[in-house]
């Protein structure tokens, strides 16, 4: 959460129910009292509909300058929809740019160590 809190940008995994990947970025994580992680964007329609049949995903928060973080794998518990754009138009939400903010609660079933440097992620 350290990490996130300073940086400020993380990345969303998502995938299709075939299994086509899916990444976009969001700007903050929050631990909620639960102990799930929220992280909030204006996520594109890609996101949304890949929520929609697969609720797997990978939270990546990672410092580039000192080749450190983290990679969250969980399962987005709920979708909230936060605020609306201005000009809202329902039957153009699935183009872009996105018309909804949304937060995503996730609850994160494991925790691997993330690099660019050669590294493993078996846990042993």
């Amino acid at each position: 959460m350290e990490l996130a809190d300073k940086l400020k940008r993380l990345f969303v995994a998502t995938a299709d129910t075939s299994g086509l990947p899916h990444v976009t970025a969001a700007g903050e994580m929050a631990l909620t009292p639960e102990g799930h992680v929220a992280v909030e964007a204006w996520f594109c329609p890609g996101t949304v509909e890949n929520l929609q049949h697969n609720r797997r995903v990978a939270l990546v928060i990672w410092d580039e300058s000192k080749d450190t973080g983290y990679q969250l794998l969980g399962d987005v518990k709920e979708v909230r929809e936060l605020s609306f754009a201005d000009g809202y138009a329902p039957e153009k939400e699935s183009q872009p740019p996105p018309q909804v903010e949304r937060q995503l609660i996730v609850q994160v079933n494991k925790t691997l160590a993330f690099s660019h440097a050669p590294h493993s992620d078996i846990e042993e």
